[in-house]
Formats: C-alpha cells, sequence, structure tokens
C-alpha cells in the first residue's frame, strides 16, 4: 500500500470561503439596514390602520431581517476563523448552518400569520385601506432597491481558479448570497400582494381580500422555508452529488487502466468540494493530472495501491 497524500506536496491552506466573499458580505449588510427599517414600519403601520396583509408583510421582512442579519454575522465569523485549527476543512459551511437556523424560525413565522390570518378571515376588522396602500408601496420599493443591491453580486456568478496544488476550485457561487437575494424577491411578493389586497379592500369592497393575501403571504415563507431546509441540509449533512461523483469516476477510469475502490466527496464551501479517491492501477499524480480538470475539487486526497 502507498501512503496517501494531499493534491501537491507542500503546505495549503483550507480557506473555501468562496470568491467575492467581502463585497457579498458588504451588500448583505446594507440590506439587513434597509430590510430592518422598513420591517418596524410596515409592522407599526399594519397594528395601527389594522391590514392583516400588510401585518403579514412586515412580519415577513423580520423574519427576512432576521435571516439576512444571520447570513451577514455568518460572513464575519467565517472570515475571522477561516485559518482557526479548529475546523478541520475551514467555515465554508458557517454560512448554510445560519441558513438552516433562519429557516426553521422562517417556519414557524408563516405558520403564526396563517393562524391569525384564518382568524381575521371569519372575524372581518376595519382596515384604513389608504394609508396602509401607501406604506405597503414604500415597502415594496424598499424590497426592490434591496434586490438592486444584492443583484449585482448575485448575476454576475464570478468566479477564479483557485489553485490548490494541482487541482482547482473554480467558479465559486455563493449560496449565502443567493439565499439572500431570494429573501428579498420574495419580500417583494408579499408586498405586491399587500398592495393588491389593500386595494381590492377599497375600490372593490373586498374586505375578505386583506386576510387572504395574509394566507398567502403565509404560503410563499413557508414554502421559501422547506426549500431552504431542504437545501442547507444537504450540505450539513455530506450528501454525496452524484453529478460531481460521476464526473470523478469518468476522468479516473476513462483510460481504462485504472478504477476507484472508494469514493468520498462532499462540499466544504461555496462551489468547492473535497474528495478522497481510493484507486488501483495508476498512482497518484497520474490520478491528480486526471482530475485536475475537475474545478469543483478544492481539496483532494488520492490513495492509490
Amino acid at each position: 500500500m502507498k501512503a496517501h497524500s494531499e493534491i501537491g506536496a507542500q503546505t495549503h491552506d483550507h480557506v473555501f470561503l468562496g470568491h467575492g466573499h467581502d463585497d457579498n458580505a458588504r451588500r448583505t449588510l446594507w440590506v439587513v439596514i434597509l430590510t430592518a427599517l422598513m420591517m418596524i414600519g410596515e409592522v407599526v403601520a399594519g397594528a395601527l390602520f389594522n391590514s392583516m396583509a400588510l401585518l403579514a408583510d412586515g412580519f415577513h421582512m423580520a423574519s427576512h431581517a432576521g435571516a439576512l442579519g444571520v447570513a451577514a454575522a455568518a460572513y464575519a465569523y467565517a472570515k475571522r476563523n477561516a485559518r482557526s485549527g479548529r475546523f478541520t476543512f475551514g467555515t465554508g459551511k458557517v454560512g448554510d448552518l445560519a441558513g438552516f437556523a433562519s429557516a426553521l424560525v422562517l417556519g414557524l413565522v408563516a405558520l403564526a400569520i396563517a393562524v391569525e390570518s384564518i382568524g381575521r378571515l371569519f372575524e372581518p376588522r376595519p382596515v384604513a385601506f389608504g394609508e396602509a396602500t401607501v406604506v405597503a408601496i414604500i415597502g415594496l420599493l424598499v424590497n426592490v432597491a434591496s434586490a438592486m443591491v444584492l443583484g449585482g453580486g448575485h448575476h454576475q456568478g464570478r468566479g477564479h481558479d483557485h489553485h490548490h496544488g494541482n487541482g482547482r476550485a473554480g467558479h465559486r457561487h455563493d449560496n449565502n448570497l443567493r439565499s439572500a437575494y431570494a429573501h428579498v424577491l420574495a419580500d417583494a411578493l408579499t408586498s405586491a400582494l399587500a398592495i393588491a389586497a389593500l386595494l381590492g379592500g377599497r375600490y372593490l369592497g373586498w374586505v375578505w381580500l386583506d386576510p387572504v393575501m395574509g394566507i398567502v403571504g403565509a404560503a410563499v415563507i413557508a414554502s421559501w422555508s422547506w426549500t431552504l431546509l431542504r437545501d442547507t441540509a444537504v450540505v450539513l449533512l455530506d450528501v454525496a452529488d452524484p453529478h460531481l461523483e460521476e464526473e470523478i469516476r469518468e476522468e479516473v477510469e476513462g483510460p481504462g487502466d485504472t478504477r476507484i475502490t472508494d469514493l468520498h466527496v462532499w462540499r466544504v464551501g461555496p462551489g468547492a468540494h473535497a474528495a478522497i479517491v481510493s484507486v488501483i492501477g495508476a498512482d497518484r499524480d497520474t490520478v491528480r493530472t486526471r482530475l485536475a480538470p475537475v474545478h469543483e475539487i478544492a481539496h483532494l486526497t488520492v490513495e492509490a495501491r
């Protein structure tokens, strides 16, 4: 049995924060401030004007402000501890852990809004439609502004080749930022629903539309919560990526002179994966050379015999 080795013989670090980490952190912090200010305004206005749709949107924004705050804190914590020896594979998963925690809270918020909205559907209350509509429109504008702040980093899809011995981790996507972007888009949707409900109540007399939109908003929040729980759990539980595993097998076993006897692949950060590959037939250098084009591998251990 030949001794196993990391990719390359030189000393290396385990920093898998993703490209544009600092820029994305700044974008998120600005959106936290905008969202928190508008959230306070909507909740207060919803209570004063007795609008369930406005309250639903306000609490939705509150949950998102909390989630975005956690995301901002995760950026700071991940960077501060990126080179700490306490984290074997770095702090690239901190954002996923933060997302999982915020998704749990978000699910509870959705349940509370749904219960209150159903209650108001059977026991309607007078709503100050005009005043509430103005606040909802301002909320929508704030959401659009927040989306524009985050949208630059989200749509650029920038990446770079991070050399780690012979392997590279290329074109990294920050799921933490994409999660924040999804938050503000969902906020914009619930703001639009609130505006529709308030206008319908004011001009058509459809008072029931306000709590109905509250229920719709709760459903949107619950759907987002479930999606985030599922996606972050996959990362936290080190669920394998079958497409990446297939690509690794094709690259290593393709020539027909090598067989993989054991393979482990898991994500260690935005767009970055670690892999342990045990083979029979080829030596370590050959395996590393064949896997060089697989840019998702940021940390590779090869065992050959």
